[in-house]
């Protein structure tokens, strides 16, 4: 979590400009290392689209010139140019001809990987991926103490944080909990990829008010086979993969599958998996969204 060093100067200095005005500043990522600043950082480099979408929602969108291939929202972040994909050579020389005075990691990031940016001399800040809606709003807290937009993130956090609270209160009035398939890859409908307990994804289903069909299973990635589907019945199949062409008229046509509950219903349904798979405050909209698919009464 990010602390400035006690007794050091980190407020605003009346008449002078709160991005440029700050004495030197430590900080602690999330992998334990401190990092010291001289100011706020004014060119930054964002590694992941969660890191993007945060610095774009607390107002330091505009400090950004460099991003990853798939920091592609909102649209003012592509006008950054791109050090392309870290699932590829590892972009460390590319990376600091940007210039950047603060790169922000993400968890896609090894430790390994944030070591050889900083052998170039580089200042990197690590961040996890948050498993609870509490640990994104401290992830927002603590990237804003880096850029000093504190007002910004706890104006965001107030929102986002009533938000959920609406979804809660109205999902208590729920009188079942539907079983949801939530599909991550359908590629092979013998065994198609999901989440499994303890995943963001297996949060919000919980939290809108359903049963996660792949409780039994753990980690980010998981397959679950058909037959195990079969006997969960889920009375709700939602298709994380639809950004990637998967429809509802495949899903139906899938050998075994039309003797689900979610199937012979005609409960199979598209879904932006950039709200659940990217963990930044659009997390808050994947649960507004799987709540109103589980739960639709309780949202006419």
């Amino acid at each position: 979590m990010s602390q400035p060093v006690e007794g050091q100067d980190v407020e605003d200095r009346p008449g002078e400009d709160a991005t440029a005005v700050a004495d030197v500043m430590t900080f602690t990522d999330d992998l334990g290392r401190t990092i010291t600043l001289d100011g706020y950082p004014q060119r930054i480099v964002s590694t992941a689209p969660s890191l993007t979408e945060m610095l774009f929602a607390i107002g330091a969108g505009d400090r950004l010139v460099g991003r990853d291939d798939f920091s592609v929202y909102p649209e003012e972040a592509m006008a950054a140019p791109s050090f392309g994909s870290l699932f590829a050579d590892f972009p460390a020389e590319a990376i600091l001809a940007m210039e950047p005075d603060l790169v922000l990691a993400a968890q896609i990031l090894s430790q390994d990987q944030v070591q050889a940016m900083e052998d170039l001399g580089l200042t990197v800040y690590w961040q996890a991926n948050p498993t609870s809606f509490e640990e994104l709003y401290a992830n927002i807290d603590d990237l804003a103490a880096l850029v000093g937009k504190a007002e910004e993130a706890d104006a965001l956090n107030a929102d986002l944080a009533a938000r959920v609270i609406v979804v809660l209160e109205t999902i208590a009035a729920a009188d079942t909990a539907p079983v949801v398939f939530y599909e991550l890859d359908g590629t092979d409908p013998s065994n198609p990829w999901t989440a499994g307990a303890g995943t963001f994804v297996d949060l919000v289903i919980t939290q809108a008010g359903g049963l996660n069909a792949a409780y039994a299973l753990s980690g980010d990635f998981a397959q679950i086979s058909v037959e195990a589907l079969i006997e969960e019945n889920p009375e709700y199949i939602v298709l994380g993969d639809s950004d990637f062409g998967m429809t509802p008229e495949i899903v139906a046509a899938r050998g075994g599958w039309d003797v689900m509950l979610a199937v012979v219903a005609g409960n199979i349904l598209p879904f932006d998996s950039n709200t659940l798979s990217v963990p930044g405050p659009r997390l808050v909209d994947g649960l507004e969204a799987m709540a109103r698919i589980i739960h639709p009464e309780l949202f006419e």
